[in-house]
């Protein structure tokens, strides 16, 4: 049995190399000798930066930035040199990253993307031709707004007074956008950006509503955030020409989609289409007898452009069976068996906290593939009896008749 492993990440605890090798580790534990491969992927989020780095021979370049609470954090960013362009990796996970967002400060309103503008600067100061730019598992809700203070741009009140954009609530305070000191480098860079494609700014099912809960948002907080973003879209819509409303990944990373388009000129991608540019998995999994991949929640969302679902959608091509394991059995998973996942499961073996779930990840994750192999083995077990039986009966059948 050849098995390939593509899991994503668990968001806040273990990145996709790490998970890939306790998924390994449970295979190996089931059958030492199992032909195995690993494909870590990431979606733009967590650990972007870094895998993309190592797989083009890049360096990290580290850098003391601001942070989604406005105070100085060592961050980084990769640049890798391909034929003769060079190109930096910015991922918005290392810079404005819910990760960094301490639990007691979880408001969208108050966090900020300055430091991604600070990573885009320092980009350009070392002189790169295009930048990639990772947008996901962010801990903002600001527009990208910080991000284009950082780049020179400047938010002006009635009275044509600069103001601070510190987080989502603060965009409510302007009322124009002033381009005339922003960074000039801007137009001669290509800045593509690997998002959420169905994530849009404003609407019923903008940012604001679909993710604020998770980055700490009461519903009051929801509301005025997304009067905000919509207001901003306004600001942006009148200094830039361009209406980001609902713009194809617009709301990505809070709203920073929308920023990157206004302000940067940036072209934006559905993630994994991007991703698949360095990943190259289709003819491993074409290869492949059973293909396992994971997350750390399984919902309604993972459908619209996350990893197991489009790891799914390529299997599926070859008819090769699909198996998901997360940490969390969401609202809606069930709709990821129409997407392509033949099977899912919680790899939570008790009840138990957050925080030792979290210290129980890897070997709940090596049980867990351990399980689905030994299931797998007895199915294989129980269709080869059924096989034999049937053969017997039509050979017994074919004495009687002669």
């Amino acid at each position: 049995m050849k098995v390939i492993m593509i899991p994503s990440g668990f968001k806040e605890c273990l990145d996709a190399e790490e998970v890939a090798h306790a998924m390994e580790s449970g295979a190996k534990r089931f059958d030492p000798f199992i032909e195995t491969d690993m494909i870590p992927m990431v979606d733009g989020g967590e650990g972007f930066a870094k895998a993309i780095s190592k797989i083009k021979n890049g360096e990290l370049i580290y850098k003391e930035v601001t942070g989604p609470i406005g105070e100085k954090i060592e961050s980084y960013y990769g640049i890798f040199v391909e034929g003769n362009k060079r190109t930096a990796v910015i991922e918005m996970a290392a810079v404005a990253g819910l990760k960094l967002v301490p639990n007691n400060q979880r408001n969208p309103l108050k966090t900020t993307t300055y430091g991604v503008g600070e990573l885009i600067t320092d980009a350009l100061d070392m002189g790169v031709d295009k930048i990639l730019i990772g947008c996901g598992d962010s801990g903002t809700s600001d527009g990208g707004a910080g991000m284009a203070q950082a780049l020179g741009f400047r938010f002006l009140d009635n009275e044509h007074r600069v103001i601070n954009i510190n987080g989502g609530e603060d965009l409510l305070k302007a009322t124009s956008v002033d381009a005339t000191y922003s960074d000039n480098r801007l137009p001669d860079i290509e800045i593509e950006v690997a998002c959420n494609w169905t994530n849009v700014l404003c609407g019923k099912q903008g940012v604001a509503r679909v993710f604020g809960p998770q980055k700490g948002a009461s519903p009051e907080q929801v509301e005025m955030l997304s009067l905000a973003l919509e207001h901003y879209a306004s600001l942006i819509e009148q200094a830039m020409g361009m209406d980001v409303r609902h713009a194809p990944g617009s709301g990505a990373s809070g709203g920073l989609g929308a920023g990157l388009l206004a302000f940067t000129g940036a072209k934006l991608y559905p993630r994994f289409d991007l991703i698949m540019n360095f990943i190259q998995m289709e003819d491993k999994i074409a290869s492949a007898d059973l293909v396992i991949t994971a997350e750390g929640s399984l919902d309604f969302q993972t459908p619209n452009g996350k990893i197991p679902c489009e790891v799914a959608r390529i299997a599926k091509k070859y008819g090769i069976p699909v198996v998901a394991i997360t940490g969390t059995v969401g609202q809606g998973a069930e709709l990821n068996y129409a997407a392509g996942i033949d099977a899912y499961l919680s790899i939570t073996q008790k009840p138990v906290t957050l925080k030792q779930a979290m210290i129980k990840a890897p070997k709940w994750i090596e049980d867990s593939v351990e399980c689905i192999l030994r299931q797998i083995t007895i199915g294989m077990k129980m269709s080869e009896k059924t096989n034999s039986r049937e053969r017997i009966y039509a050979y017994g059948n074919k004495v009687r008749q002669a």
